[in-house]
């Protein structure tokens, strides 16, 4: 190998056009390895010689190869080295680095793994929120990166953050487990924003995405998609007929203290649940989902007072009270009072004598708002509907689908086959 003064001076001189990096990252593939990382301990001064934004590949080569060893990362303590590498992600060339898609994820992993052993998880946020724009192709690619940037988000309890990626419709994807945290994580966050509906359909995502196993993260996704369902809608919808055999098998073994819950709740009683879950809080401690099951338990009540709407024009907060077992009045005009807030019923309180009156939606769909709500939605579906027609069109002219369907019948192809390719491929 060269000196690593010499690959410096190659990595100054050889990152202008493309012809020249091509002949740069061969000159780096054949000095990474152990050549490279036996001098890891010294790069970083020469770290300080190269922009990061200029010299983007090299950099990452250099980069890399110092925090391959525990040891240095281990020196530096998580000080200028960090500010080094999140400075990097932050500034570096879309185009370089996407040359070494293996060795920037390494450096990402690295940053997210330091800020978490640091407890500053906040830290590595907006360094992997660039790191995902840099190393995309489009903003409908799930990249490795999305989860341990959410992982993040959900650390620091930055939630909001989590939403710059998990608004995007993500069409293109490579790792199945990418998949999986992505959704749990996305999730997780989504309860954390109390978006019950949208945190349904990621873990809804999560349990029923095609597997040829059960895995861990699919386990832990429906024990929460069973609490949020009854959180949001008070009870748990049976697994829909294109979730994969594997999960409908087993996921419910793997959460029967859950389902079991499901199953009380539906009960309607307050104290029985109550009970159930102290019963076994401590598995539900041991999950990480007290918290849930806890808002499990207050949901209790506002369902109760729901089925009441259901079934009277008027009541008294002091009936309200007794049907849902809350202890006063005063408590049961206080849910009342949120429920109307959040738009969860409609109806009015007569102050004098304590009266609730329920009413009907008043919404009439009529409005300006409305109407601009209604149009982006369909044009969302339309261009989703686009596109997804175009990615069967794609899977259907893809040699290796055609590969398999035609060793399951034997290896014939009938003429019927090509019906629903598109002309324009013939």
């Amino acid at each position: 190998m060269e000196s690593v003064e010499t690959l410096v001076a190659h990595i100054q001189g050889l990152s202008g056009s493309p012809e020249e990096l091509a002949h740069l990252h061969n000159l780096l593939r054949q000095a990474d390895g152990e050549s490279l990382r036996a001098h890891s301990a010294g790069l970083l001064p020469f770290l300080a010689q190269l922009n990061p934004q200029a010299h983007s590949l090299g950099f990452l080569y250099l980069l890399e190869a110092f925090a391959s060893s525990a040891s240095n990362l281990r020196a530096q303590g998580g000080g200028d080295f960090l500010v080094t590498v999140a400075e990097f992600l932050i500034s570096c060339s879309a185009d370089q680095i996407r040359l070494a898609p293996d060795k920037f994820l390494c450096a990402c992993r690295m940053l997210k793994n330091e800020v978490i052993q640091l407890n500053a998880p906040i830290r590595g946020i907006a360094p992997l929120r660039a790191a995902i724009r840099k190393i995309q192709t489009s903003s409908e690619e799930l990249t490795p990166i999305h989860a341990d940037y959410l992982l993040l988000c959900l650390l620091a309890k930055q939630y909001k953050a989590g939403l710059s990626i998990l608004e995007d419709d993500i069409l293109e994807v490579d790792q199945p487990k990418d998949l999986f945290l992505y959704c749990y994580y996305g999730g997780m966050i989504y309860v954390g924003l109390k978006k019950f509906t949208t945190a349904l359909e990621f873990l809804h995502n999560a349990v029923t995405a095609p597997m040829s196993s059960l895995n861990a993260i699919s386990v832990e996704a429906y024990k929460k998609y069973i609490l949020v369902s009854l959180i949001q809608n008070g009870q748990v919808p049976s697994f829909p007929k294109y979730t994969s055999s594997t999960a409908q098998r087993n996921l419910k073994s793997h959460a029967q203290v859950y389902v079991d819950l499901a199953s009380c709740y539906i009960k309607g009683s307050y104290s029985e649940l109550e009970e159930y879950i102290q019963a076994n809080a401590d598995k539900f401690q041991s999950d990480n989902n007290l918290g849930l099951v806890k808002q499990v338990l207050s949901s209790m009540y506002k369902r109760n007072i729901q089925r009441l709407t259901q079934t009277y024009l008027t009541l008294s907060l002091e009936d309200i009270a007794s049907s849902v077992q809350l202890n006063t009045p005063k408590e049961a005009e206080m849910y009342v009072l949120r429920m109307i807030e959040d738009g969860e019923i409609h109806a009015t309180i007569n102050q004098k004598d304590g009266m609730v009156s329920f009413h009907e939606d008043p919404e009439q769909y009529k409005s300006c708002e409305m109407v601009e709500h209604i149009d982006s939605s369909i044009q969302r579906l339309m261009a989703l509907s686009k596109k997804l027609t175009s990615i069967d069109e794609n899977i259907l002219c893809d040699p290796a689908y055609l590969m398999k369907t035609g060793r399951e019948r034997g290896g014939r192809f009938d003429y019927d086959d090509f019906d629903s390719v598109p002309h324009k491929y013939f």
